[in-house]
This record gives structure tokens, C-alpha cells and sequence, in this order.
């Protein structure tokens, strides 16, 4: 039955009327979600990822889809009862998951709710210059950029930014949702939460100094360019140095995409490094440019922040079939994503088993067919190609389901039974 897990969230809901109240509706939905977390079927969830990722034959490739944007489509507003954070945060949460159980994905639910740990960074504004986005009069447009680097000589203002471990707002914000949870669910620090990809420089470069510009930039200013990555490089390699030094590090093995084996044995002083975690990276913003002007200007700064981490996941929307060569080549890449502009039968070919393929199912695709045929025939089409590789089917980037609130179910469906044969 459709909905069913999230039909008693909407049921359990119906009786909050007071802050009392807000706190017996939110443990019971902790309760729901540990219930969750310890079905037989999540131990297959978890094993078929970990197999995939370990190049292990799995029952089936994992199948996954992260809503992104259209949560609101998903989760009315009209259904969340709690008023202010953090019990309204806790409650999306919960939402969330008992929704994700209802489509049948592969979504991994941990008996645990992970928090992140606070930093002061200096300067405030992390690179000494603002990021400005100009958003659209229309509601859900796109916004669009508002360089703060506006002239070559704004680039002498960057700041490389500094990071120091806030324990006590952490420490304060952990007892605050243990309060909650009680005894019912653990609150684990983490700091690496969902798609843990700090590698990813050019998106702040292009927040600072727009798209165009810096595509211009490549060619007449080269040296700015370098100025302007590597202040954000050593930006990143600084916060790094702070999570190390606060000893808190857990492997981020536990994610969906990244669920995995241990990566490494485990620590005899039980102390965990970088090393024990995954770190993902993109070229999305520097899509067009040539793959000289790739390694350049990006790769060769990512693969220093590679170096620190176990294991990584590169790619994301961009198209990297002229750049798989230098991608394929970093010494701890496990999981090589496939998007739909990048050449599927190529990417196969010269992966040639080595890696996980990410199998990125195009957002569009799915969601402006009136019926699922087109989308049907082309995620069995592809999943035969990949036949005989290790892979994960995942679906991301969704900004709008076009009013078809079916849809993921449909696609779930649709894609564990193509990847199954």
C-alpha cells in the first residue's frame, strides 16, 4: 500500500497541540524510524551497497533517489505540526524518512541522528568577499549570479579563510536534541553529513566571480584564475586541518552513494583519520572547458585534497568523456559517476570493471513525461549496457515532480525491476 508508512506520520499528527505535545509526537516518530532502521530488509539495503562499492557482485545494483527541491511538493507544508527549530528540523527529518520507506529506495536508515560540528571561520564571510546571488521575481525561478569579483583588482581582496572548532555551540546543540530523543535514539557527531564534498572548488569560484567571467578568465587571466582556486584550495586544506585536530572524525561509510566496507582496518587507538572516509568532487562549473585546462585549473588542486581521504566519488552532472582519462587516474577513486551528457559506452569501457559506475539518471527525463514509457524504455536500455559492471542507479537533481506526485514511486519501480534482470 502507497503512503502507508507515512500515513500514520500524518495520523500521529493530528493529536499535537501543545510544545507537550510536539515532544511525545516527535519520539514517537524517532521510535517509528529505529523500528526502520532494524527491519530485515535494511540489512539487504545495506549489504547491497556495501557490496557494489566493494566491486562485490551484489542481489541487485542499489537503487536511489535524493527529491532535492521538490520535497515541498512531496511533504505539504499543512502536515508539519512543530512550530520552531529544533523540533520543526527533527520533525522534517523524520517526515523525510517515513516518506523515502513509502517509494522503496535503497535508503539507507541509520538507528542514530547525526549532527555536524560548528566552526567560527575568519573572516566571517570565508573569503573575504560576499557571495550574492540575484534571485528570480518569479517564484521558483533560478537565481542567478552576482560576482563580488567584479574587476582583476577585487581579486587582491580574497582572504584565505581560518577555522576554529566551536566545541561549545556543538557540545550545547548535541544535548539540545538528546533532550528530545532521550533514550530512544542516539545523537551521533559527524563531520561529514549526506554528500560530503568539499573538493568541489569551483562552485565557490564561480559564486565569486560569475560564470562567464571566469570562463573568459581561463583564457585571458590565467594566473588569476590560479589566484582565485588556490585561495579556496588552502581555504578547504584549513578546514580539513581543523577536523583532524578536533579528534572527532567517524567514517562517513554509513551515506547512501558512499555506504560501504570499512576502508581501511580498524584503528587500534580507535581513533579515526581522514583516511577512513570518502570525499567527493566535480567539474561541473568548468564543464566546457578543454581537459588540459581541466587538470590545470582544478584536477591537480582536487587530487591534494584526494590524498587526504580513503576513498573517492568523482563527477556529477558535468559531461567527462573527454576528461576520463586524468579522472580515472586518482590513486583512491572508487566510484566513477556516469551522467547522462557523459558517453555511457566509453565511461564502461574504460572503467573496464576498476571502479563503481554511478549511473546518474537524468532529472528531466523523469519527470516531463506524461507516462512512464519514455522512461521505461530508457533506463532498461542503459541498465543492459551496464550489465556485468559494478553500478549504482541514482537519481538526483530534482527540482520539480510537474505536479506528479507519483512519479518517484513509478521510477523506483521501475528501475529496481530493469537493474534486477
Amino acid at each position: 500500500m502507497r503512503n502507508s508508512y507515512y500515513k500514520k506520520v500524518q495520523q500521529l499528527a493530528t493529536n499535537v497541540s501543545s510544545k507537550e505535545d510536539e515532544i511525545s509526537y516527535l519520539r514517537e516518530l524517532a521510535s517509528m524510524t529505529m523500528e526502520l532502521s532494524h527491519e530485515p530488509r535494511m540489512r539487504k539495503i545495506e549489504q547491497r551497497w556495501r557490496d557494489v562499492n566493494a566491486l562485490r557482485t551484489p542481489d541487485r545494483p542499489p537503487v536511489w533517489c535524493k527529491p532535492v527541491a521538490c520535497w515541498n511538493e512531496i511533504i505539504s507544508a499543512d502536515n508539519l505540526v512543530c512550530k520552531e527549530t529544533p523540533n520543526s528540523n527533527l520533525e522534517l527529518y523524520f517526515h523525510k524518512i517515513m516518506m523515502k520507506r513509502d517509494i522503496d529506495d535503497d535508503s539507507p536508515v541509520t538507528p542514530y541522528f547525526k549532527l555536524g560540528m560548528h566552526y567560527d571561520v575568519t573572516p566571517s564571510n570565508t573569503w573575504g568577499l560576499d557571495i550574492v546571488h540575484e534571485a528570480s521575481e518569479d517564484e521558483g525561478g533560478a537565481w542567478k549570479y552576482k560576482p563580488s569579483l567584479e574587476t582583476y583588482e577585487d581579486f587582491d581582496k580574497l582572504q584565505i579563510p581560518q577555522y576554529r572548532y566551536n566545541k561549545e555551540s556543538t557540545e550545547e546543540e548535541v544535548d539540545l536534541f538528546a533532550e528530545i530523543l532521550g533514550d530512544i535514539m542516539p545523537v551521533k557527531l559527524a563531520p561529514f553529513i549526506g554528500y560530503a564534498s568539499n573538493a568541489t572548488l569551483a562552485y565557490p569560484a564561480t559564486d565569486l566571480r560569475g560564470m562567464e567571467a571566469l570562463m573568459m578568465d581561463t583564457i585571458l587571466e590565467p594566473e588569476r584564475v590560479h589566484q582565485l582556486i588556490n585561495v579556496i584550495f588552502q581555504g578547504t586544506m584549513n578546514l580539513l586541518d581543523e577536523i583532524e585536530a578536533t579528534g572527532n572524525i567517524v567514517p562517513n561509510t554509513d551515506e547512501p552513494m558512499f555506504l560501504s566496507d570499512p576502508l581501511r582496518p580498524e584503528p587500534a587507538d580507535g581513533k579515526y583519520t581522514l583516511k577512513d572516509c570518502w570525499m567527493a568532487g566535480n567539474s561541473q562549473e568548468l564543464d566546457q572547458v578543454s581537459p588540459d585546462m581541466f587538470e590545470e585549473f582544478l584536477l591537480n588542486y582536487q587530487k591534494k585534497i584526494f590524498e587526504r581521504f580513503g576513498a573517492v566519488s568523482y563527477g556529477c552532472c558535468e559531461n567527462l568523456t573527454q576528461k576520463l582519462d586524468p579522472v580515472l587516474a586518482i590513486p583512491n577513486l572508487k566510484i566513477m559517476v556516469c551522467s547522462d551528457w557523459t558517453n555511457t559506452e566509453l565511461l564502461i569501457e574504460k572503467v573496464n570493471k576498476k571502479h563503481c559506475i554511478m549511473w546518474r539518471h537524468l532529472a528531466s527525463d523523469i519527470v516531463v513525461s506524461s507516462d512512464t514509457a519514455f522512461m521505461k524504455e530508457k533506463i532498461e536500455r542503459e541498465a543492459a549496457m551496464l550489465k556485468g559492471s559494478s553500478y549504482q542507479a541514482i537519481l538526483r537533481e530534482l527540482q520539480t515532480l510537474m505536479g506528479n506526485k507519483d512519479r518517484l514511486y513509478e521510477w523506483a519501480d521501475i528501475t529496481k525491476e530493469a537493474v534486477s534482470r
